[in-house]
């Protein structure tokens, strides 16, 4: 396999195990040497990666509270 997509059987072993790393363009390659090239709308599809979604909402600022006080003059 790692021949045929034209890489070394380090970086094959390292997409296996889901390195990050690894460059789109090798995963496509592997994709199309087995036949699954369609499979790639599904990785694009960000609508539908509840994973990738619900790492996104964490990512958000929590609401911001102004402390209390003196109300802000409105003044630039």
């Amino acid at each position: 396999m790692a021949e045929r997509i034209q890489t070394s059987v380090a970086t094959l072993r390292r997409m296996e195990k889901g390195d990050a790393r690894i460059p789109f363009g090798l995963i496509a390659q592997a994709l199309f040497v087995l036949g699954a090239l369609g499979r790639i709308d599904s990785l694009l599809d960000t609508a539908n990666d509840e994973i990738g979604l619900s790492l996104m909402n964490q990512q958000l600022p929590q609401r911001v509270r102004t402390k209390g006080g003196k109300p802000p003059s409105g003044a630039l």
